[in-house]
C-alpha cells in the first residue's frame, strides 16, 4: 500500500510569510515615521495620538484596497486564461494531448511515457492538468483577492499598533527615542523571523529591516523638526 508522504521545504512558507511581515513591516514604518514626524514638529500628545490613529486606519484601508485590486486582476487573468483553454480543449482535444504530453517530454520523460500520462490525465481531469501543468496554476496558488485584502489590512494593523501602543504608554517628552527604539527592536525581530522561516542569514534579515527602517523614520523626524521650526 502506496503512503503519501510530502516534504517540507523552508520555500512553502515564503509566500504568506513574505506578505505578513510586509504588512507588518509597513504597519510599523509607517505609522512610528508619522508619529516621530508630528512629534517633532512639537505638537501635543493628543495631537500625535490623533494622527497615528489615522494613520493606522488609513495605511490598513490602502494595504486592503491596493491588495484586492492587484489580486483581483490576477484572479480576472486567471479565469480568462481557464476559459480559454476549457475551450481550447472542447475544440481541439488532440491538439491538447499533443501540447501536454510534449511538456512532459520536456521534463524528461520519454515520449511513450509521456504520451500515457497525458492520456491517464486527461481521462481524470483534463482542465485540471492543463491548468496545472501548461498554465501553471493550482488551488493553493489560486487569487483570493478578499483573503488577501483581509490579510494584508489585519498584519498592516498588528503592525501600527505596536507604535501606537509606545505613545500611549510613553511620556510626551521621551517619547522619540522611546518610539525610535521600541520600533527598530520590533521590526529587528520580524526581519529576523522571516529570515529564520525561511532559512536565509538571521543577522543580514536584521540588519537590512533596522537599517532602511531607521532610515525612514529619521527622514520623517527631520522634516517633522524642520516643518514645526518654520511653520
Amino acid at each position: 500500500m502506496l503512503t503519501r508522504h510530502r516534504e517540507f521545504h523552508k520555500l512553502d512558507s515564503v509566500g504568506w510569510l513574505r506578505a505578513a511581515v510586509l504588512g507588518a513591516n509597513d504597519g510599523i514604518v509607517s505609522t512610528a515615521s508619522l508619529v516621530l514626524g508630528v512629534a517633532a514638529s512639537h505638537a501635543t500628545h493628543q495631537s500625535i495620538l490623533v494622527a497615528g490613529v489615522a494613520g493606522l486606519v488609513a495605511g490598513a484601508m490602502s494595504m486592503a484596497t491596493g491588495e484586492y485590486v492587484s489580486v483581483q486582476s490576477q484572479a480576472d487573468t486567471e479565469a480568462a486564461a481557464l476559459e480559454k483553454e476549457r475551450t481550447e480543449l472542447s475544440e481541439n482535444p488532440k491538439g491538447e494531448h499533443r501540447e501536454l504530453a510534449s511538456i512532459y517530454v520536456g521534463r524528461g520523460l520519454e515520449p511513450t511515457l509521456a504520451d500515457q500520462v497525458a492520456t491517464s490525465l486527461m481521462e481524470h481531469d483534463a482542465l485540471a492538468a492543463h491548468s496545472k501543468d501548461e498554465l501553471g496554476l493550482t488551488d493553493a496558488m489560486s487569487a483570493k483577492p478578499l483573503q488577501a485584502a483581509f490579510a494584508s489590512a489585519l498584519s498592516f494593523a498588528v503592525g501600527a499598533a505596536l507604535p501606537m501602543l509606545v505613545v500611549v504608554l510613553a511620556p510626551n517628552e521621551k517619547l522619540i527615542p522611546v518610539t525610535v527604539v521600541a520600533s527598530l527592536l520590533f521590526l529587528a525581530f520580524l526581519g529576523g523571523l522571516a529570515a529564520k522561516v525561511g532559512g536565509a542569514s538571521v543577522k543580514k534579515g536584521v540588519i537590512r529591516v533596522a537599517f532602511w527602517s531607521a532610515l525612514s523614520m529619521g527622514a520623517a523626524a527631520g522634516i517633522g523638526a524642520l516643518v514645526g521650526t518654520v511653520v
